[in-house]
């Protein structure tokens, strides 16, 4: 026999089966994600908890992390934002060869990216022991902290920068310029506003990573109190000593990304409403 042909309108068993096993996969994700967070924050009902949070050692590793997460996306952007560029636009030799460079610190274990930044600016590293003539010492600095965030995180937004821009249309940029627009004036009034969520996203991406640097950064610069320690490392000093410290510094680096992270997609959104 023939199986029966489905009458028009009839909602078959495949129709309701795919959307709710991914309805089911969402939520199942969201709660994975979710639950270790909330444990975070149940944990700080304690008042130690709280007291911790408003410790010398947690205001001043926060505030050397808003610091150097600070310079290092400045540098990102500034030196990144004209490298996507490139990387979207150009075509050179040896392109392929510098976009596996770019993207290796992605992949390269925390552990190894610290040794290999103490064997290129510690004191007798490649380049650190010529600094040295001039009295300058990188390794165990703040400016080795910046030097750890910036090769595990470029990556980030690089990436993110060079696909936003080759998604632009580039006519749009060229009749600009048959209008009598000048090259500048077309990066900064067509280009960066029409790529603007791809830089954003990646800048935050970027930033999160730079935020929970933590192997590069204990290897090439260490744990100094006010110096190099940074949350990540803060929270791994407490975490033997004063579990409840470190639930706290754990809920602050929380807090504080969760802000960072909202203010950044309110602003996308801002710029995509009025692009539309």
């Amino acid at each position: 026999m023939k199986p029966k042909p489905e009458l028009p309108g009839r909602t078959s068993r495949g129709d309701w089966l795919a959307p709710g096993l991914a309805v089911a996969a969402l939520a199942l994700l969201a709660g994975f994600i979710s639950l270790p967070l909330l444990s975070l924050v149940i944990w700080t009902v304690s008042e130690g908890s709280w007291r911790a949070m408003a410790s010398p050692v947690a205001l001043d590793a926060l505030l050397l992390s808003a610091r150097t997460t600070a310079v290092t996306m400045t540098i990102i952007l500034v030196v990144g934002t004209p490298a996507a560029l490139v990387l979207a636009r150009a075509e050179f030799p040896g392109k392929r060869l510098v976009n596996t460079l770019v993207d290796i610190p992605a992949v390269l274990p925390p552990s190894a990216a610290g040794i290999a930044l103490l064997l290129a600016f510690g004191r007798m590293g490649l380049l650190g022991e010529y600094l040295r003539v001039f009295g300058i010492e990188l390794s165990f600095t703040t400016a080795a902290v910046v030097i750890a965030e910036l090769f595990v995180a470029s990556h980030f937004y690089v990436r993110q920068a060079t696909v936003g821009f080759e998604r632009i249309d580039r006519d749009v940029e060229a009749a600009a310029m048959v209008d009598g627009a000048s090259r500048f004036k077309v990066f900064s009034k067509i280009t960066i506003p029409l790529a603007f969520p791809a830089l954003v996203a990646g800048a935050v991406t970027s930033w999160a990573r730079a935020l929970g640097e933590f192997g590069g950064t204990i290897i090439f610069a260490g744990s100094f109190r006010g110096v190099t320690q940074t949350m990540p490392l803060a929270i791994y000093g407490t975490l033997e000593s004063d579990f409840d410290a470190a639930v706290a510094l754990s809920v602050l680096v929380l807090g504080f990304s969760f802000v960072i992270i909202l203010t950044a997609r309110f602003f996308t959104r801002r710029i995509e409403e009025r692009a539309g």
